[in-house]
């Protein structure tokens, strides 16, 4: 299944999707169904200029009355992908930014968020596979030169430069199309990078291969260049259970045996060091050195020793995981919500059951099921969601909070979501480069800010009575 999403900004938890299209095919990429949805803008979501831009999404279309609430857009998704499953789920670039968004968005509609990794499903991104489909020899795709004379990988200009159409470039069932024949292409052209791809989409199947495997290669992209590295595992990575700890086979591990800490860590942490660092669920390129193909030479005789060397000295292994964990920190779980989908636990089966009975519950009862959750996050959304599908439900003074609430997210800068007076001055920039039909839809957007503020502002002067959390619309 290939999909893509089109959104308000890159903000991940507080941007938010507003157009979703997804294909679903066959093992050989031939098409069985597929379906598109848009929603209207969420009341506290302001969306970034740049996006608009990039998009040609007009403020009138964002705010349109008569499409779906984003609450019901992403159940629908959540609907649609569920009766599609299982399957691999395949976006360009999705690991990294558009299954993020759809993640954030199922969470902060009560929905489980990890959809698309909950076994059977699996997934992949398929810059990777074009990435390694361009570096295989002999080729099967073409990745084409950006203006800075530098490989560039963004959807549309590799589609062109492989005689693909991108008229309709950042629309989202355009961006599914064209990744979908680029799969086609690779599938076509170099049939073993497209097995590995799919093989390795499954996190159980990487996590065996890594465990196993004595040695094998791993390839890793950097700014569109693939560099191939003979490696063997070290061990788990910190604070990440998906993680794992590698040693390039390229430098002699035996050089670490009589290094004092200072100078272990140092040959550890510095950039661009012999440990490399992969997620099993994130389908990593890696192929088992027995079947990778001839053009990459490597030193068989060398990895063994040196693989060898690593499984007899599982005390230099200890202090080279030792010192890299070092380096990893727990950071400060952020005041904001949005920003602890995976630094607070997961929510546990109680409330697990309370988000299902919310979705199948009248208007009525959902506020009193929101104010039941344990987990504050959850509680936090369940609000917000209860003021923006049905607020005549609040009672009468959590409506005024609410709109106290709203009024404030939407004005005083809190190191998270978009402002309006910020957005503005961003389309004061934007307005002094684009001319024709981009400035006109940044004058129009303007506009809608500056009326948005006013009103805001009027409202908070002549409510607010102090800040209030950057939490929930309404009391907990």
């Amino acid at each position: 299944m290939v999909y893509d999403t089109e959104t308000t900004g890159l903000k991940q938890g507080f941007d938010q999707i507003v157009q979703f299209a997804a294909i679903l095919t066959d093992a050989d990429l031939v098409e069985l169904d597929r379906f598109e949805l848009r929603c209207r803008l969420q009341p506290h979501v302001i969306p970034h200029p740049s996006a608009l831009l990039a998009n040609g999404i007009s403020i009138g279309q964002l705010t349109d009355p008569n499409l779906p609430s984003h609450y019901d857009m992403v159940g629908s998704i959540r609907r649609q992908l569920a009766a599609w499953g299982p399957a691999i789920f395949v976006g360009y670039n999705s690991i990294r930014f558009d299954e993020e968004m759809l993640r954030h968005a199922f969470f902060q509609n009560l929905f489980p968020a990890f959809l698309t990794t909950m076994p059977p499903n699996c997934r992949a991104d398929a810059m990777n596979l074009v990435l390694a489909a361009c570096a295989a020899r002999p080729a099967s795709l073409s990745l084409p030169i950006g203006p800075e004379g530098r490989p560039t990988f963004k959807l549309a200009a590799v589609a062109q430069a492989n005689g693909l159409e991108a008229t309709r470039a950042h629309d989202a069932m355009g961006d599914a199309e064209m990744t979908l024949e680029l799969c086609r292409r690779v599938q076509a052209g170099s049939d073993d990078v497209w097995q590995r791809f799919v093989r390795f989409s499954n996190k159980a199947v990487v996590a065996d291969f890594v465990r196993n495997e004595k040695y094998f290669f791993l390839t890793e992209f950097f700014g569109g260049e693939a560099t191939h590295r003979v490696v063997s595992r070290l061990g788990s990575a910190p604070n990440d259970s998906n993680g794992h700890l590698c040693w390039d086979l390229g430098t002699n591990p035996a050089s670490l045996a009589d290094m004092d800490d200072q100078a272990l860590d140092e040959a550890v942490c510095r950039p661009m060091s012999p440990v490399r660092r992969l997620r099993v669920n994130a389908a990593p390129s890696v192929c088992a050195h027995w079947d990778a193909p001839e053009w990459l030479e490597f030193d068989r005789g060398v990895a063994e020793s040196r693989a060898a060397w690593l499984q007899a000295h599982s005390d230099v292994v200890a202090r080279v995981v030792g010192f890299y964990a070092k380096r990893w920190k727990d950071a400060e779980p952020s005041v904001h919500p949005e920003l602890r989908m995976y630094s607070d636990p997961f929510p546990g089966p109680a409330d697990e059951a309370r988000m299902w009975n919310f979705h199948e519950s009248s208007k009525a009862r959902r506020l009193g099921l929101v104010r039941d959750l344990d987990d504050a996050r959850l509680r936090t959304f369940g609000h917000r969601l209860v003021y923006a599908e049905h607020r005549s439900a609040l009672p009468e003074a959590d409506r005024l909070k609410a709109d106290r609430w709203l009024a404030s997210r939407l004005i005083e800068e809190a190191g998270g979501p978009l402002t309006l007076p910020v957005a503005i001055a961003l389309v004061d920039e934007e307005c002094d480069r684009v001319t024709g039909a981009e400035r006109d839809l940044l004058v129009e957007y303007r506009a809608w800010l500056k009326a948005r503020l006013d009103r805001a502002s009027a409202h908070l002067g002549e409510q607010l009575t102090g800040p209030l959390s950057h939490g929930s619309p309404a009391s907990e």
